[in-house]
């Protein structure tokens, strides 16, 4: 039988041929993509075939979640071990790997001299970030968090303010996200917290009800210290909606140059659970994300 790539909707790519049978959820902001198997092994032509349909989408990181046993399948592929959540498929983790798509399957002399030259012509990338120091740094100041909470309210967000919210970030240039898809056969929902002063801050929500996990994403990182305290608050007030709605695990990544989000995560009793590599594009360099994760409750027998 010949091999097919079918692409069924924008945000999930399908590969599928005697060996292989792919699913791909590109994050195209991020230049980010996610490999979903569906046939397990450690079958030589799939880093070929993920690195090659990564550079169609304008691809430049992917990963993937496994289970423990297909860890070694994947580290023999050349993906890295970047961390883990807890919880994820209910009784068990997830683990991360991940790895850049030239290292997958280098590119061409021409294509990887056209893009030094790009990145030359737009000046010189920041100096990397420390992120063990960000994240010491961010453990101190947990602790000299203030116990009171400012009062805010968290409510359902309508689609029209999400839209809204996304373009005003967008103007802005403050988006940590577009909500873009993280799994397959997802359940989205969004909240929206305000407090007094204009506070304002979009999150959303993808969970996977067969698993009874969530993905939290807040769509703009505070820019003040009250801003700061307010986004702890929204943090712990949808956990405490997401724990009503008995999911048991939820999990978050944030850019590692960001402390102020780093504190919210922990003053929320997160853990940080892994370091992903590059996750984050920022114009022509790139940046990592802490992965954090949370157990709300234990799994039910349902």
């Amino acid at each position: 039988m010949a091999s097919t790539a079918t692409s069924n909707a924008p945000s999930e790519i399908f590969y599928s041929n005697h060996g292989v049978s792919l699913c791909l959820i590109p994050n195209r902001r991020n230049r980010l993509m996610r490999v979903v198997d569906f046939r397990s092994g450690a079958n030589p032509s799939k880093s070929e075939l993920v690195a090659r349909l990564a550079r169609q989408e304008g691809i430049e990181r992917v990963f993937t979640l496994v289970e423990r046993d297909e860890v070694s399948t994947w580290s023999r592929l050349g993906f890295q071990r970047e961390g883990t959540i807890p919880g994820f498929y209910k009784r068990s983790d997830a683990w991360v790997l991940g790895v850049s798509v030239d290292r997958l399957s280098p590119s061409s002399s021409d294509e990887s001299g056209m893009r030094r030259a790009i990145s030359l012509a737009q000046g010189d990338p920041p100096e990397p970030v420390d992120s063990e120091k960000v994240y010491q740094s961010a453990r101190k100041a947990v602790k000299q968090v203030e116990d009171s909470r400012p009062a805010a309210r968290l409510h359902p967000a309508r689609d029209t303010d999400v839209k809204k919210a996304l373009a005003s970030a967008g103007r802005g240039k403050r988006a940590l996200t577009g909500f873009e898809n993280f799994g397959r056969d997802v359940e989205r929902f969004f909240f929206s917290c305000t407090a007094r002063g204009g506070f304002s801050l979009m999150m959303g929500v993808e969970t996977q009800p067969c698993f009874d996990n969530a993905f939290i994403e807040l769509l703009t990182s505070p820019r003040t210290e009250k801003e700061a305290a307010l986004t702890r608050v929204a943090i712990g007030l949808l956990c405490d909606e997401l724990f009503e709605r008995e999911v048991v695990c939820c999990f978050a990544v944030s850019p590692t140059d960001d402390e102020d989000l780093a504190v919210a995560y922990l003053a929320n009793g997160f853990r940080r659970t892994g370091l992903l590599q590059s996750h984050y594009a920022r114009g022509d360099h790139r940046v990592d994300a802490f992965l954090w994760a949370r157990k709300l409750a234990l799994p039910s027998d349902g």
